[in-house]
């Protein structure tokens, strides 16, 4: 029996729109969760995915996948490749299962919503295996480091950290509460599949794969690869909405959700990829320096991308190409001079050699962030441990939740950017953070940062121990040093010389 090419029925099949008999139109896909924002079915029904899948295709495809990372892993596990690893690259892995594994669980509710609310059939086809892609993405970023709490209970964390009330999980969860669990289909389309999607998922992804490798992590290689392939394909939703949108005059709209995605997504990526890609990862295994991912993988695409949808580069793309000089070494600092506040280890990665390469990479790094760490290396090598823990809260901004940092030194340019609203002042790390308020201040204006919190009285008692039980870190998960100082060795054997 003969079969017909996949481009012969697959549009047929997958045009699934009605016309509804029992209910009306807009009682099926009422506007709040569809988000046609007055475009019609027709023009829904345009809608051209650039990545067509078959379920028998999809089935058999994700099989393979998943096949090849869970043999992967059983034939390495007795290797013992984590008790060896540089504790930095093992940071590396706490942070990304901590931070990401229940997040790709909670996508496949945003997927869901385009599933069975866009109007657009293709839309609602894709999402659909977008949705099992989540899932799969949830389950095995869990599987896979739950093989080492016999190591660590920082490991469990990848469970455990987006339930609990710790800054960094606040924040991430801040923003993709905000993208994937509180918008129309439309919008989730745009906001979560292309502007996070497309380029911010592809850059954690396919820069952490890399870097597994050179490691010699293959298991997490293999993991991250499988994830990837997925990403790629359900990542392509959003383009065919931006489409339609700006066909039909709503440009202005899109842009709109595009720039405040894109901001959002880069800085919990700040602090999230930046400090693994430039400090965490050993200087041997070190593929590209962050900024140089971003510009060949967000900065290059992006507007390759913009254009030809016929939107605009964001209003903010100055701000942005500057700040990847700027913005991820201030959060890394951050981190590790807080680091009995997080579940994992930060890796200083600031021995000589490090500072040497990072100062190749970001000209200018050791008159600006390598001040900062002159004082801490100071007083590591001269036993004064105590200066190098915080006495103080830091002012977190009130949209992305993380700390108000920027360059210190001779390039000094830390500022806080404030708004009064309805009585109460916000504060943000940057222009682009307040804008993203402004647009829409309704949705934000009654999220409390920790600090807030703090302030609020809701941390009791209000001090570290304090903080430390509110964000459920408890003794043998508070985070520390990964090299147990290690790099500051090379500094007193020059002290001693001298």
């Amino acid at each position: 029996m003969s079969l017909l090419k996949r481009e012969d029925w697959y549009d047929l099949t997958r045009t699934t729109n009605w016309t509804p008999k029992y209910v009306t139109e807009d009682e099926l896909f009422p506007d709040e969760m569809s988000g046609a924002r007055g475009i019609s079915m027709e023009a829904w029904e345009e809608y051209d995915e650039p990545f067509k899948v078959t379920y028998p295709e999809y089935v058999s495809i994700q099989r393979e996948k998943d096949s090849g990372a869970y043999s992967i892993k059983a034939a390495l596990e007795r290797d013992g490749f984590v008790d060896r690893a540089d504790p930095g690259w093992v940071s590396t892995m706490q942070l990304h299962f901590g931070a990401i594994a229940v997040e790709e669980y909670a996508a496949s509710t945003a997927e869901a919503r385009m599933a069975r609310f866009a109007k657009a059939p293709g839309n609602r086809n894709m999402a659909t295996f977008g949705m099992m892609d989540e899932n799969r993405h949830g389950q095995i970023q869990l599987y896979f480091p739950y093989a080492n709490i016999k190591r660590s209970r920082k490991w469990d964390w990848a469970h455990k950290a987006i339930h609990t009330n710790e800054w960094a999980a606040i924040a991430a969860r801040s923003f993709f509460d905000d993208m994937m669990m509180t918008r129309d289909s439309v919008a989730v389309s745009i906001m979560l599949t292309f502007a996070f999607e497309t380029g911010f998922t592809n850059m954690q992804f396919l820069g952490l794969a890399a870097d597994a490798a050179e490691a010699g992590d293959h298991t997490f290689s293999s993991l991250i690869s499988s994830i990837q392939t997925d990403e790629s394909r359900h990542a392509q939703q959003g383009g065919p909405s931006l489409e339609i949108l700006v066909k039909n005059g709503k440009k202005d709209e899109a842009q709109q959700m595009v720039d405040a995605a894109i901001w959002r997504a880069w800085k919990l990526f700040s602090v999230l990829t930046g400090p693994i890609m430039d400090y965490y990862t050993p200087l041997e295994s070190r593929k590209q320096s962050f900024k140089e991912f971003m510009l060949e993988w967000i900065v290059a695409q992006f507007e390759r991308q913009l254009l030809d949808l016929g939107l605009d580069k964001p209003w903010y793309w100055d701000q942005f190409m500057q700040d990847l000089d700027e913005t991820h070494h201030g959060m890394h600092l951050g981190v590790w001079y807080w680091r009995p506040t997080v579940w994992w280890n930060p890796a200083a990665g600031v021995s000589p050699e490090e500072r040497e390469w990072l100062e190749e990479k970001y000209p200018g790094w050791n008159d600006t962030w390598g001040q900062c760490w002159d004082v801490i290396t100071d007083n590591v090598v001269n036993g004064r441990m105590e200066l190098t823990f915080p006495e103080t809260l830091p002012t977190i901004c009130n949209m992305c939740n993380l700390p108000i940092a920027n360059t210190p030194g001779n390039k000094w340019n830390v500022k806080d950017y404030q708004l009064e609203y309805e009585g109460r002042l916000y504060h943000f790390s940057s222009e682009a953070d307040r804008w993203c308020f402004q647009i829409d201040p309704e949705r934000y204006k009654n999220h409390m940062n920790l600090v807030d919190r703090f302030l609020n009285g809701e941390i009791q008692p209000a001090n570290l121990a304090g903080a430390l039980k509110y964000m459920g870190l408890e003794p043998d998960v508070i985070g520390d040093d990964a090299h147990d100082y290690g790099w500051a060795r090379a500094y007193q054997k020059k002290t001693n010389a001298a």
